[in-house]
């Protein structure tokens, strides 16, 4: 089965192909540019480095959610897009659930966090099953920080940006209960996308193209402001 898998929640763009679980391509990029035109290039540029055509594509993979408005909706809308001209699966999969797959096998919880901004995060906890999927312990919510950290009594690894923007805060509010990943370990792999999506999907999970929308977790500013 081939996977393509986009992440756009974030300031960074990624996407990978993959035969099941295994990795074919897969680019990253940090680069400061509006997903909206990098993301199509990008798919294009992974496709054609595998020598895959989108038409062989059977699965389509995603993160949902939480993350940037705008990002969400330009990776929903180039699913939807691809999902009505293959006719192929869409399989969203929550970005922070995919952010702690960057340290599974770590031995203890792991806190993926996105800076939601207003003083908040997109944060949540996870454990590891034997499969190394992870396994919600607190759900993906937005949060006050110090109200997650209240909810917080055992050593755990924060990683994703949120943990980098307030490092400071988390470490004096749980001291040596607080571990950090390493950079390269906090930023979203749309290969861990695509093989959550693969897992998500063999249990018979995914989305109607016509109706998918991201999981926001927040109103968005015209919603807030109206």
């Amino acid at each position: 089965m081939h996977i393509l898998a986009l992440d756009t929640a974030t300031k960074t763009v990624s996407a990978a192909l993959l035969e099941d679980e295994r990795i074919l391509a897969e680019g990253y990029a940090d680069l400061d540019r509006h997903h909206a035109t990098s993301v199509l290039p990008f798919v294009q540029s992974i496709l054609d480095l595998a020598g895959v055509d989108v038409g062989k594509i059977d699965l389509l993979a995603g993160t949902g959610g939480p993350g940037s408005f705008t990002g969400l909706r330009i990776g929903a809308g180039t699913l939807k897009g691809l999902a009505l001209a293959t006719g192929k699966p869409i399989v969203p999969v929550s970005t922070l659930e995919t952010l702690a797959v960057n340290a599974a096998g770590c031995g203890i919880p792991v806190c993926p966090l996105l800076d939601a901004r207003k003083g908040q995060v997109y944060g949540g906890l996870y454990r590891f099953a034997g499969n190394g999927v992870p396994c919600s312990v607190i759900p993906d919510a937005t949060i006050n920080l110090s109200d997650l950290l209240e909810k917080i009594h055992e050593s755990v690894l924060f990683l994703g940006e949120g943990a980098v923007v307030y490092g400071e805060t988390i470490r004096e509010g749980l001291g040596e209960k607080a571990c950090f990943a390493p950079p390269p370990l906090n930023g979203i792999r749309a290969s861990a996308v695509g093989w959550l999506a693969l897992h998500h999907y063999r249990e018979g999970r995914s989305a109607d193209p016509l109706t998918f929308i991201p999981a926001y977790l927040r109103k968005s500013e015209a919603e807030t402001s109206g």
